[in-house]
């Protein structure tokens, strides 16, 4: 015997019959916007219905309510799933990184005042699939926040075995182990050497002895968005490959008036030459050549002597000159010396020679090149021009950040 229901009991039925059909609805559009698999209500059957698939969630370890510094190493996981792929995307390119240990981890760094997307593929314990998604946008940062690293010698360039690796930085890096770990010289052949701090704003990389002569030089200086201290950060990563030449060195024996150029170990030329005289010494010491110029106007003025000293000197056309200190220090031709040339010293401190043997060694050598000076009580620095050579390895070593 049936029993007929109030109307009002009817309608509250069909009512909560209703709520419940759209309340399903809804959850299962909320999966597919998520990127969940599709499977129709009869795929699922009777015990989905009854146990609601695990919930699934995005995890990353990116700071809550901020701009993510960009140093900050991206960590990516999902709860209630396993791990698929990760693509972490903006308009930069797309972040390197690996799965690993049950997490995502990122293995390239992350660009100032840019908008990025994480996008996440996971399988549930059923086998079905999971789409999630976040955003987040990286911390603004103006030029002035942001150090750039020049580099020496360039990239193809042929150098003497001399020559250092010179970084040097618009901006002071206080923060030099950071930087230091990041800035990586490798050859072949492979040959010992490290880092040097000259300051803030400048680091020299040598090898332990001289470079050996053939010898290809790769150094890759990593330090885009690595922190340098005091709020600044690497502005862009650099590389380089550069090659070592002959071996090209220049001995110059200021008492004897007399250079002798050896080229990978044998004498190829000895030159007559004059140094500097009294009070105006050339400094002994190792030096390397900086730069090189075909003509070069020299002015006593940049060296501190003024016009009306009589040591001022003014020359318009000094021809084939190699610098070898920041202070003024040059091998070049020097005519006008030529009656003292193997038997006084009357220069300001450069090593003077005749046009042809000038002409020559200018011809031979490349930056980097040697020029090592005995002779004179004044004494070569570190760091006037590449004086890299006028320490010992143990001592150079100690200006390392990370000795």
């Amino acid at each position: 015997m049936s029993v007929r229901l109030p109307r009002r009991a009817v309608l509250r039925r069909r009512a909560a019959a209703v709520l419940t059909l759209l309340t399903c609805l809804a959850l299962v559009a909320c999966e597919a916007e998520a990127g969940d698999s599709a499977r129709s209500a009869t795929e699922r059957g009777s015990a989905d219905e009854a146990t609601p698939p695990t919930p699934v969630k995005l995890m990353t370890n990116l700071p809550q309510g901020a701009s993510v510094p960009v140093d900050h190493r991206l960590r990516v996981d999902v709860q209630g799933a396993e791990l698929g792929r990760v693509k972490v995307t903006s308009s930069a390119g797309e972040l390197a990184g690996a799965v690993g240990d049950g997490a995502w981890r990122a293995t390239g760094r992350l660009e100032p005042s840019t908008d990025y997307t994480v996008r996440v593929t996971a399988e549930r314990a059923d086998g079905s699939k999971v789409r999630r998604r976040a955003r987040f946008h990286t911390a603004d940062l103006t030029l002035d926040q942001q150090v750039y690293a020049s580099v020496a010698p360039l990239d193809g360039e042929t150098v003497g075995v001399g020559m250092p690796v010179v970084v040097t930085f618009d901006l002071p890096v206080s923060d030099r182990a950071a930087f230091e770990r990041q800035m990586i010289v490798t050859s072949s052949p492979r040959q010992a050497g490290s880092w040097h701090w000259l300051s803030d704003l400048e680091a020299h990389w040598r090898p332990r002895s001289y470079w050996q002569p053939g010898t290809d030089v790769h150094v890759e200086l990593d330090i885009n968005s690595v922190a340098a201290g005091e709020g600044l950060y690497g502005q862009e990563s650099r590389s380089i490959d550069f090659r070592v030449g002959d071996s090209v060195v220049s001995k110059v024996d200021v008492d004897a008036h007399v250079m002798r150029t050896f080229i990978n170990g044998k004498l190829a030329r000895t030159i007559p030459v004059s140094a500097g005289k009294p009070g105006w010494e050339t400094r002994s010491g190792t030096k390397v050549i900086i730069e090189k110029f075909r003509r070069k106007r020299m002015d006593a003025s940049t060296i501190g002597v003024s016009e009306d000293d009589p040591e001022y000197y003014d020359l318009a056309n000094v021809q084939y000159a190699l610098r070898v200190t920041y202070s003024g220090e040059f091998l070049h031709a020097a005519p006008w010396s030529a009656g003292s040339q193997g038997s006084a010293n009357v220069s300001h401190g450069c090593v003077g020679m005749s046009v042809a043997d000038a002409a020559w060694l200018y011809d031979l050598t490349h930056r980097g090149d040697v020029v090592e000076v005995t002779g004179s009580d004044r004494q070569m620095s570190l760091t006037n021009g590449y004086g890299d050579w006028n320490a010992s390895f143990a001592d150079y070593r100690a200006g390392s950040a990370l000795h």
